[in-house]
């Protein structure tokens, strides 16, 4: 990409769309963004960035951001452990496939490639970020690409990650969209408005507790690492179509990541666990409970809550190295050390 190109992302406020913009913007790439009327965009105004007001239920607003776009990265869906799927549906799959079918009536430029005219209007790249939640909720260990999706999700968001893979790869085989998809896992770093934000507050409070060992592998992948793999993407030729699995490379045991988290925040490390057998149990239970009262947010535990902190989450990013090139710049250590300060003390 360069100065004469237009870069769209989606979800740009967040965690991961605000760092994409950030390094567009420091690169020279001019950006427009899709946002809600009511989001806070000072950072947004401070880069110098074209919004266009909307939503991924907005059919006319993904109109007007796509139109002359010739980059995409899409960020923005509707995130969570508890909710009506279709409520999911609605943004992480239909959003997904009224972007794409906007992108493609949009424009008549080719592709990258002269001799292959893209049906995909004037977009040379579009950057699809999907979620290692994908995978069926079990320890993995070592899982690559070559293992397909589970559409047993065990909840609505993991589900619709799964669907709206279904439809870009939908939109490659009957659009020649020139796509890529990654699959990152718990991505953290300064910004994040969510995860670590909650953690801090439950370890505060003495609430966190080891599901099991505490000796299983998180799938931790720091925003700056993803970031580095989007413009891999977004600019690598010959690996529109495929998909790649992005962590931070080193992963680090439940105990690491929750330790670090307590000694950089000036909490007590958690000393309590809870066996995983019992905690699946109750979260059954709870799960079952929640829905027929009817509750708004996740019992705790949860299947989520379990999959998080009790299960081994060790997913190759062999591929992503091969052909992308990709290699994680930076180590747990210092990612979190930026994600804890920020959380705490807002330091942007």
């Amino acid at each position: 990409m360069n100065s004469s190109d237009l870069l769209l992302v989606t979800g740009a406020t967040g965690l991961v769309g605000s760092h994409v913009v950030e390094r567009a913007r420091k690169d020279g790439i001019p950006v427009r963004v899709l946002v809600r009327s009511n989001s806070d965009t000072k950072l947004l105004d401070d880069w110098g960035v074209e919004k266009v007001h909307g939503d991924m239920s907005d059919a006319e607003s993904l109109k007007k951001a796509v139109a002359g776009a010739t980059h995409v990265v899409h960020c923005a869906a509707k995130v969570g452990d508890w909710g009506p799927v279709d409520d999911y549906r609605a943004v992480n799959v239909r959003g997904v496939d009224e972007l794409l079918s906007a992108a493609e009536a949009a424009g008549s430029l080719d592709a990258c490639d002269p001799a292959q005219p893209s049906k995909a209007g004037s977009m040379k790249r579009y950057v699809h970020i999907s979620s290692l939640g994908v995978y069926e909720a079990r320890d993995h260990y070592g899982t690559d690409e070559s293992e397909p999706p589970s559409t047993k999700g065990i909840d609505g968001y993991t589900l619709t990650k799964v669907e709206s893979e279904q439809v870009v790869q939908r939109h490659i085989a009957e659009k020649s969209l020139p796509a890529v998809i990654l699959r990152p896992g718990f991505i953290y770093g300064p910004r994040d408005r969510t995860v670590l934000p909650r953690i801090l507050k439950n370890m505060k409070a003495g609430k966190v507790k080891f599901l099991g060992s505490g000796e299983q592998l998180m799938n931790n992948t720091f925003v700056g690492n993803l970031t580095d793999a989007v413009f891999l993407a977004l600019n690598k030729d010959g690996v529109t179509g495929r998909t790649y699995n992005i962590t931070d490379g080193r992963l680090v045991t439940k105990h690491e990541f929750l330790n670090t988290i307590a000694e950089l925040a000036g909490y007590p490390k958690p000393t309590k666990h809870v066996p995983l057998g019992v905690a699946k149990a109750v979260a059954a239970v709870l799960e079952k409970l929640w829905k027929l009262r009817g509750k708004q947010e996740a019992p705790t535990p949860s299947k989520a809550t379990i999959k998080f902190l009790g299960l081994n989450l060790d997913y190759s990013v062999q591929k992503a190295k091969n052909e992308l090139g990709y290699e994680p710049r930076v180590d747990f250590q210092e990612g979190i050390k930026s994600a804890v300060e920020w959380a705490r003390l807002g330091v942007r």
